[in-house]
């Protein structure tokens, strides 16, 4: 076979054999040939401080050591079983012990199955069908998940818009939208549906978003008034906002919640978590044929993965990592106020200290349609000139973690002091 060496070679190779030239997720451009702690490395061999971090997962940074003896040392006992194993069961212990909805848990391989069946519990155990979501929120590629997570054009609340071809009308039938950050339209939402909806599905933090001072309190209140299942998406937010995810930071636990990538140390895995009462749809033996819920998966609770779970979450009760991966957060989000800010160019810094963005706006967003109104151009300019200065990010998130060095932080800077000036420029 013929030995590829360059970066331009790997893309048309792609190009021929993958739809688009990709995997579906990050931009098609750019092959990564390795990672290690905090910097990533292409194919051409240009070095980056690496924001991605696999979009969350590595929040440790990349191949760990002490993640690494775990995965070698554990590797050798076999790959996979398709049965329980007890690295699966501990791993399970240790995060309904860390989430204050987490009674019992059950396996999945990726964040959009767990959610998939999050939403299926609901209607399973409310015998109810509909589900309520907000305009903006991303919760995997099921069709419920697959209504306004990222529409084009705004339609009137609660009518949804499918993001994707092939998925039947009767799939919008039943799924409510609603404005992230209002109250009110929920309220009136909930009354207006009373009797129908199974569950609601938010992120505690819509991507970018943080909720307003008692929107997630209102969301509980609600949901308890109209015997709604509440979905806490916590992919993203779980052991990244705080050990014990966003239900420890904000102070409201839901009734059932997600979680992946971080659970997994890299590997894939994630989890449904939640009360006891729910989780037995799960059960054939308790709730019987017709209020059981079929799930199965290969490959879930795998054991490499669990594995490498532990060790991660080990790592991360230790004292002061929280304090730092905010510190990390807090000292990029001073380089960002410290180059734009004497430009006089609009722009918010939108989100937690341990996963953020910036939206150029003359206000900050509170909710999808406003973060779509930020200037594009300007968004784009700056993340094109933060890549080509070694900085590797989404163009939409910016995430933080445990392992940045000062000299990651410092050429952070230098990269946005050049893209500051570049921003400026298009005004």
């Amino acid at each position: 076979m013929q030995t590829i060496t360059t970066q331009s070679e790997w893309i048309k190779r792609a190009n021929r054999i993958l739809p688009a030239g990709g995997f579906g997720n990050f931009e098609p451009d750019i092959i990564i040939r390795e990672g290690k702690g905090s910097r990533v490395w292409d194919e051409d061999g240009r070095e980056y401080v690496d924001y991605l971090i696999g979009s969350g997962p590595m929040l440790l940074g990349h191949s760990h050591p002490e993640v690494l003896e775990t995965i070698l040392e554990t590797l050798p006992k076999g790959q996979t079983f398709f049965a329980n194993n007890a690295l699966g069961v501990e791993l399970a212990e240790i995060i309904c012990d860390a989430m204050a909805c987490g009674e019992q848990l059950r396996y999945v391989t990726s964040g959009g199955e767990a959610d998939m069946y999050a939403m299926r519990l609901a209607r399973a155990f409310t015998c109810r069908d509909k589900i309520v979501k907000f305009e903006g929120g991303y919760h995997g590629m099921s069709a419920e998940a697959q209504m306004s997570l990222a529409p084009e054009r705004g339609a009137n609340f609660p009518q949804p818009v499918p993001d994707s071809a092939g998925i039947p009308q009767t799939v919008a039938d039943d799924m409510l939208i609603a404005p992230f950050n209002d109250a009110d339209y929920l309220r009136s939402l909930l009354a207006e549906f009373d009797g129908q909806i199974a569950g609601l599905i938010v992120e505690p933090l819509q991507r970018i978003i943080p909720p307003e001072t008692g929107f997630l309190q209102a969301i509980r209140e609600e949901c308890d008034r109209y015997g709604i299942v509440l979905i806490f998406d916590e992919i993203v937010t779980g052991f990244r906002l705080a050990y014990g995810g966003a239900q420890e930071l904000y102070g409201v636990a839901p009734d059932l919640c997600t979680l992946g990538k971080v659970i997994g140390g890299g590997f894939p895995l994630a989890a449904i978590a939640g009360r006891k009462d729910i989780m037995a749809h799960f059960d054939k033996n308790r709730v019987g044929t017709v209020g059981w819920l079929m799930q199965l998966g290969t490959l879930s609770g795998n054991p490499i993965a669990a594995a490498a779970g532990l060790k991660s979450l080990e790592i991360l009760r230790r004292d002061g990592a929280y304090e730092t991966i905010r510190q990390h957060g807090k000292t990029v989000m001073s380089h960002i106020h410290d180059t734009l800010g004497p430009t006089g160019i609009h722009y918010q810094i939108v989100g937690d200290p341990t996963l953020f963005e910036i939206v150029f706006a003359e206000t900050a967003p509170k909710n999808y349609r406003e973060v779509q109104g930020g200037n594009g151009q300007q968004a784009a300019v700056w993340n094109s000139v933060l890549r080509d200065q070694g900085v590797f990010k989404s163009p939409g998130k910016t995430y933080p973690s445990l392992v940045l060095s000062k000299n990651d932080l410092d050429t952070t800077k230098e990269a946005m002091v050049k893209a500051a000036k570049a921003v400026a420029e298009t005004m």
